[in-house]
């Protein structure tokens, strides 16, 4: 049995998230309400949860303050549910120390898989091996890539980019396919949104940028190959 705590003031969103999780999880997850800060930390220290899904916008504390007191304690996963999705309040959310962002609306089937992945990886049942590329690593367990041992800070779409062409290292990977992956089969983005987040990766990436190539009429690919 998984205990999950969520933190969401809106009622209609806690019912179908509590009713979808319990029912496709064939009751091993159980679902622990709060509908304010103060409350979430009241039943942290009070319980042992194996998820927090914590939305920003809450009544008394937001999710960013609840999520910095949790993180001096306790390393339960943490999922950010919410409506802002500005380029700084991800930041600081990854910065405090949640394990992923989902901004609303979202597919709850595809909720569901991220919070059992999370879980899952947190108790150890799986173990997601580390992505290279010549002196590129990509840790999946930690959410940490270094280039030459030394550690950069990619933003949350160009990490999981990066992390796309990693685990398909040495295919063409199309600009559609890279679009539905990491912003979701619905978006509606012109393929060239993504030339400023692939420029942004080759130039944290230093000199190692070049792994990555442009294969004009078809996608990206990397490789070890200069």
């Amino acid at each position: 049995m998984y205990n999950i705590l969520l933190v969401e003031d809106d009622v209609k969103i806690r019912e179908v998230i509590t009713d979808y999780f319990e029912d496709k999880s064939n009751g091993t997850m159980r679902i622990d309400i709060a509908s304010n800060g103060n409350a979430a930390l009241e039943k942290v220290y009070e319980n042992r949860y194996d998820l927090l899904i914590l939305d920003i916008m809450l009544p008394y504390l937001d999710g960013f303050a609840v999520c910095k007191e949790v993180r001096k304690n306790d390393d339960i996963p943490i999922i950010f549910i919410t409506a802002r999705d500005s380029q700084e309040d991800v930041f600081r959310g990854y910065a405090l120390g949640c394990d992923d962002y989902v901004v609303k609306p979202f597919s709850i089937p595809i909720f569901y898989k991220k919070a059992e992945a999370l879980i899952r990886r947190s108790k150890g049942l799986v173990r997601s091996n580390v992505l290279t590329c010549g002196e590129i690593t990509l840790n999946p367990n930690n959410g940490i890539v270094t280039v030459n041992g030394e550690q950069i800070n990619l933003t949350a779409k160009e990490y999981a980019l990066l992390k796309v062409l990693l685990e398909n290292k040495g295919k063409i990977i199309s600009r559609r396919k890279l679009l539905d992956i990491v912003w979701g089969y619905d978006n509606d983005k012109d393929e060239r949104a993504l030339d400023p987040h692939i420029k942004n990766i080759r130039k944290a990436l230093g000199h190692n940028g070049a792994v990555i190539k442009t294969i004009i009429g078809r996608g990206f690919r990397i490789g070890d190959e200069n």
